[in-house]
């Protein structure tokens, strides 16, 4: 009989971290076969994860152009996946979130009629365009999937209101949990501080924020540096050279604006861990940052990540200078609204969200008779190891 082949197919750095747990329990397995193909759609951001948690592609193709476009890519994608898919013979593909490589791969998958999973299904911020291409990417693939593992309920939901039946829809917690426990674990960060006074992590790089929000979301840091003595900001700066020129151009020239080249999942886990405050337009920050009981501001309008709101984890705030720097200025000032949030209930993720996943798609395959019934239900209370 033949072992059921499982193809992860994932391109970037965020998809690279969340899929990692998952592959390494998938391959555990010895009633599967894992492979692996990236699409390299972020060439040395990729790299990097995948040296952290040891995983050797079984594909790599290798697609990252300069300057490439959304429907070069996703072309390229498609025509590229097609020769894996009839190397392999997939008995499932499993793409992760909402880039380019999952919406391409998870249609390559379908016109091969090859069933695909979905990671981190059911996200919704009900906006076309914001974020774009993100968004859309999401609700195509779930028309596309068969399998969706949805990290919360307010996901889950999203997948039923939009016609998903019940029995494909798993509620699992999110990977992203499973791997930032994983890395926390080993880290040496300082916590202490020392002479260098507070720490904020800032990080943007979103599409939408390119222009006059990003050169907001710059000024309202340099206001909050200049507001307090004992700040100091650290931004690791995207290499697109949009958000490159901006930054230096409204914040090189100052002396507690530490501007630093994108930093390697495990330092930026490190980072994280020694900042007092962060702020991010970044999807996964707003997932991993409260396991670590640090409060987040979102520099964006909307999110498709509401629980953590809900639960008061994270603030919405925006991209207009004057809200960022006042909501700054009252976490950082206000002891008793930083705990409030320090402290609150991380709705993303017990560390067991991989072990969901496979269990669900051993049901899928006829591994397992039975549907595992066990979701993931917020812990009352979850922090990160302190290493």
């Amino acid at each position: 009989m033949k072992i059921p082949v499982v193809l992860s197919v994932f391109g970037t750095r965020p998809e690279a971290v969340k899929m990692a747990p998952l592959v390494k329990a998938l391959s555990a397995r010895d009633d599967l076969v894992a492979m692996v193909a990236v699409t390299a759609q972020h060439r040395q951001m990729l790299d990097q994860v995948l040296d952290l948690f040891r995983i050797k592609p079984d594909y790599d193709l290798d697609l990252m152009r300069p300057g490439q476009h959304l429907e070069d890519l996703t072309g390229r994608v498609l025509s590229h996946l097609v020769p894996v898919l009839e190397d392999c013979s997939p008995d499932l593909v499993l793409v992760q979130g909402d880039t380019t490589t999952a919406f391409a791969a998870a249609l390559g998958a379908f016109y091969r009629k090859v069933p695909v999973g979905h990671v981190e299904a059911g996200l919704r911020t009900y906006d076309i365009y914001n974020p774009f291409p993100e968004e859309m990417n999401r609700r195509l693939i779930t028309q596309l999937a068969t399998l969706h593992f949805a990290p919360t309920p307010t996901a889950a939901a999203a997948c039923r209101q939009g016609g998903v039946a019940q029995e494909c829809i798993y509620l699992t917690g999110n990977t992203v949990i499973d791997a930032l426990l994983d890395v926390a674990a080993r880290s040496t960060a300082d916590r202490g501080g020392g002479d260098r006074g507070r720490t904020i992590l800032v990080t943007a790089h979103r599409r939408e924020n390119w222009g006059e929000p990003m050169e907001q979301i710059f000024l309202a840091v340099r206001d909050l540096v200049d507001a307090r003595a004992d700040l100091r900001a650290v931004i690791p700066v995207h290499l697109n050279p949009v958000v490159q020129q901006l930054a230096q151009r409204l914040l090189g020239d100052h002396p507690r604006v530490d501007l630093i080249k994108p930093l390697d999942y495990e330092p930026f886990v490190r980072a994280m861990q020694e900042a007092q405050l962060i702020l991010t337009d970044s999807g996964g920050v707003q997932e991993e940052a409260p396991s670590l009981g640090k409060p987040v501001l979102v520099l964006r309008t909307t999110t498709e990540r509401p629980e953590a709101v809900e639960a008061g984890t994270v603030r919405l705030v925006g991209v207009r200078r004057e809200d960022i720097l006042a909501e700054a200025l009252r976490l950082l000032d206000d002891p008793a609204a930083y705990e409030r949030m320090a402290n609150a209930v991380n709705p993303y993720g017990d560390g067991r969200a991989s072990e969901r996943i496979v269990e669900a798609i051993r049901h899928h395959l006829g591994l397992r008779p039975d549907r595992p019934l066990e979701a993931f239900a917020p812990p009352s209370r979850q922090h990160a190891p302190s290493g």
